[in-house]
């Protein structure tokens, strides 16, 4: 209870002395963002002066930096600004990103790797007090892999120059294998983000069975055997048939000969009298000796156009030894084909 009523006389005693001579006090005054001052002190006399300074990390723009406690129980006015430090911009990340919104005091930069790309080093940093960055920018490095498996009975050829036990991420290569093995699987390979290699293919024998041969024509082997991979065989037409489709077929891949190519009939022009045009060359047909062209050669007839009096040579082609009459086609009789021949459409004024 002692205690107690000695501290109250203690206050009593304090507020008389620091109002006494003074109209005014100065309470502990109220300042802006990021401003302090030292000490706990909550009533000033007038005449007190105050130094301001700025917090941890902010700099001073401005002034006064002191304020002055007036007989009013005012301070004096300050335009003092305390305002955040700026760390320097950033180092680029090579391979890698940064994400930040600014470089002022307690920012932070977010770091990160592309795909196939390991972050050494820390993956933040902040703009410290003193304005440097709490870390240094770190490194993306590419991830490795091991060299590229190797099947049986083959090999791999890198898109570049590897030394060493060690390949890096996008590193890619093409396998091969011995003959008469063939890839079975994709050709390609390429050392992943994940730090291994696209699957490995195989390496297996494959061969075709003896090829057929194709109607009205011949082969240029007749050996009952198998064939290797990528082993050919080449085809020809008797006479006058026409081949249609590659030369060769091929052993492939997948143990079977590539698409055969066929032998197409020559055709006969199925006019008895007329004239033709074939090869740039006007023809009476008696002339054609055979009475034959060859599959996909054109010939034209002569048609006449009647409300004119003139004539038109009408193209028609050889399909497999079917070649269509245009119907514009009129035969003429034996009479006019063979007394009066230049009334003919084809010897008339042509239109």
């Amino acid at each position: 209870m002692e205690r107690i009523m000695t501290f109250l006389l203690c206050l009593v005693a304090f507020s008389i002395t620091v109002t006494s001579g003074h109209d005014n006090v100065c309470f502990r005054p109220q300042l802006a963002a990021n401003i302090e001052m030292t000490g706990l002190q909550r009533f000033f006399n007038p005449g007190a002066e105050l130094a301001l300074s700025c917090k941890q990390g902010y700099t001073p723009v401005l002034g006064p930096r002191t304020i002055v406690c007036i007989a009013s129980g005012e301070w004096t006015k300050t335009k003092l600004l305390c305002i955040p430090k700026r760390c320097p911009y950033p180092d680029l990340l090579s391979n890698g990103e940064l994400d930040y919104e600014d470089t002022v005091y307690q920012s932070t930069i977010n770091y990160t790797c592309h795909e196939g790309y390991t972050l050494v080093g820390a993956a933040t940093a902040e703009c410290l007090a003193n304005g440097t960055w709490s870390t240094a920018v770190p490194e993306c490095k590419s991830v490795t892999c091991g060299l590229a498996p190797i099947p049986q009975f083959g090999m791999i050829v890198y898109d570049r120059r590897i030394s060493g036990n060690t390949t890096e991420y996008g590193d890619r290569g093409t396998y091969k294998c011995l003959p008469p093995h063939v890839i079975i699987g994709e050709p390609r390979a390429e050392c992943t983000a994940s730090g291994t290699w696209t699957k490995t293919p195989e390496c297996q024998v494959v061969t075709c069975p003896p090829p057929v041969n194709i109607d009205r024509g011949y082969m240029s082997s007749n050996d009952q055997r198998d064939y290797d991979y990528m082993e050919t065989v080449k085809y020809g037409c008797n006479g006058d048939y026409v081949l249609e489709g590659n030369l060769e077929i091929v052993c492939q891949q997948n143990g079977k000969w590539s698409e055969k190519p066929s032998c197409k009939a020559p055709c006969s022009i199925a006019i008895q009298r007329g004239r033709i045009l074939y090869k740039g060359r006007k023809l009476w047909i008696e002339n054609l000796n055979p009475n034959k062209v060859l599959h996909k050669e054109i010939v034209s007839v002569y048609c006449r156009d009647k409300a004119r009096n003139c004539g038109y040579a009408v193209p028609t082609q050889c399909i497999d030894g079917k070649l269509k009459i245009p119907d514009c086609f009129e035969h003429p009789g034996s009479a006019e084909y063979t007394l009066n021949s230049g009334s003919l459409p084809s010897e008339i004024t042509q239109c």
